[in-house]
């Protein structure tokens, strides 16, 4: 294929934007490790008039065509917020995909290059999404270790390549798997009790899901206050809010969401869990319908593998042992599913105070992932 003349086009309808989506379950068919996202969930947020990021970034979504079949993609954003917050004039690349091709990678991360360039931009990095609850981060160890719901998954080739064009690492993301023990840890137990005895704080578990969304809006407050210095967040709107509500809640098992309140009632923690659903997505093809939810449901009740997607304590009550509250919850909760590991998700390498919770668990750190950076002045 090397040596074939690379077309870039820009997706600019709904069938480009279909193609857009469908180019990794081709590339990917034959590994084992790739985790598809759904299709809708993607369609939705590409889509300006679904998406209300699109309220403070611009986009563009290019396909590489060689011979009339789509052999590449990426997406290019600008975040306003980025830049005005971080002052910082990059551009994001995100969701990209390529075959194992020069000219096909170097077409479209110079068409995105080119892009940044002529709206006044300085550098080029990625991969991220609109915002840090998209996927994010180029896979560069652990190829052969099963992908998640919230992480892409990439070929080893793919660092090569961006390396061969000029990128540089900007930060990095560590993941770990992380054993769950067959009875409470007793040491965590007493320290939460104490903790919580100690603070006047209260562990709140629910039953069902419209009690949990009681409190949907405070997690995400309290989700901002925790994750804002964190590498490239923006602060979320509330119709931003309101749609990942709308696209996660939904599905989300209440069980796995305990929170923690102060006297007042007040949101002062959270964890957020899932059994793992990386197989059912796989089974399914990234589709609900007409079958998919059937292996999505399985998943929820069956299963011995978690994952999990955020953890969040606000500032006040930092250093204080409140995450053991949320660990001796999340173990019970795991346990009564049959539950044995659980994946971390990416947390970043410098990030030693999150890191430091899995020494008292049998632990391996099994996967990073990179967003890279290039400079176009």
């Amino acid at each position: 294929m090397a040596g074939k003349q690379v077309e870039i086009k820009e997706a600019e309808n709904h069938r480009d934007l279909r193609a857009f989506i469908n180019f990794p379950f081709s590339l990917y068919k034959n590994n084992a490790h790739w985790v598809p996202a759904l299709r809708s969930d993607d369609l939705n947020t590409f889509r300006s008039d679904r998406n209300p990021a699109f309220e403070f970034c611009r986009a563009k979504f290019w396909l590489a065509y060689q011979d009339g079949r789509v052999v590449g993609r990426v997406a290019g954003i600008i975040n306003q917020r980025h830049i005005e917050k971080w002052q910082q004039r990059y551009a994001r690349f995100g969701w990209m995909d390529f075959v194992d091709d020069r000219a096909v990678s170097r077409a479209l991360l110079e068409t995105a290059e080119k892009w940044a360039r002529e709206n006044g931009l300085e550098a080029l990095h990625g991969p991220l999404g609109f915002t840090d609850l998209d996927r994010e981060g180029m896979l560069v160890e652990g190829f052969d270790e099963m992908g998640t719901l919230a992480t892409y998954y990439n070929f080893p080739y793919y660092m090569d390549h961006m390396q061969e064009a000029g990128y540089l690492k900007d930060t990095d993301w560590v993941e770990y798997e992380i054993q769950i023990p067959e009875k409470p840890q007793e040491k965590i137990v007493r320290l939460a009790e104490i903790v919580m005895r100690r603070n006047n704080l209260r562990l709140l578990t629910f039953n069902k899901t419209k009690n949990m969304l009681r409190y949907a809006d405070a997690v995400f407050d309290v989700l901002d206050e925790t994750y804002s210095h964190l590498y490239g967040v923006t602060p979320l709107d509330q119709k931003q809010v309101d749609a990942y509500i709308k696209q996660y809640f939904g599905f989300i098992s209440p069980d796995f969401v305990p929170v923690v309140v102060d006297k007042e009632d007040n949101l002062i923690a959270f964890g957020i869990a899932l059994p793992s659903l990386s197989d059912a997505l796989r089974k399914a093809r990234g589709r609900v319908l007409p079958f998919g939810f059937i292996h999505l449901l399985k998943a929820l009740h069956v299963n011995d593998k978690g994952d999990l997607y955020l953890v969040a304590v606000k500032h006040a009550y930092q250093g204080k042992g409140v995450n053991a509250i949320l660990i001796s919850r999340m173990i019970e909760v795991f346990n009564s599913f049959g539950i044995r590991s659980v994946e971390s998700n990416p947390e970043l390498e410098d990030n030693l105070h999150v890191q430091a919770q899995w020494k008292h668990f049998d632990h391996r750190q099994h996967k990073k992932r990179r967003v890279f950076i290039k400079h176009l002045t």
